[in-house]
């Protein structure tokens, strides 16, 4: 027996709008567990999303950068960035390298292995966000990107 199709039934079923507090909790329950989705992605290819992010910032540039750049970047503590850099530098995927501008300070650049390991984050990634999207009709995530940004 063929399941009715719940988005079409939903579509023309009409309901009543949340409270505030309700919308409030939906949006952070979905958002905790798209969250959890994407980490549990990268955990498939031993990242989090702080060392991804990191990762994906160096990622982007064509040098390696100050650690103090990596800090004011991601709005953290130059300690926090100092501990993940560690982390980072652990599992081979980044390592420092001297300042030539400044002997004093310290920048952190791509390994090879850190290139790869970003390469596969960024597909698992993809993934889960094709998934998302998926998950809705082109209605649906014209009407949250609208949401979303009306909320800003």
């Amino acid at each position: 027996m063929k399941k009715p199709d719940t988005r079409s039934r939903a579509a023309t079923t009409a309901t009543p709008a949340p409270s505030p507090e309700q919308l409030v909790y939906a949006l952070l329950e979905a958002a905790s567990a798209l969250r959890s989705r994407l980490e549990e992605a990268l955990q498939g290819v031993g990242l989090s999303i702080a060392k991804f992010e990191l990762l994906h910032h160096l990622a982007g540039s064509e040098d390696s950068l100050p650690l103090c750049h990596l800090a004011s970047g991601r709005k953290c503590a130059p300690s926090n960035i100092t501990q993940l850099v560690d982390r980072l530098e652990a599992d081979g995927l980044v390592r420092r390298v001297e300042d030539p501008a400044d002997r004093r300070s310290r920048r952190a650049e791509l390994t090879a292995v850190g290139k790869e390991r970003h390469a596969a984050g960024a597909k698992q990634l993809k993934r889960v966000q094709a998934e998302f999207a998926f998950s809705l009709s082109e209605d649906e995530r014209q009407a949250l990107a609208q949401g979303l940004a009306a909320a800003k």
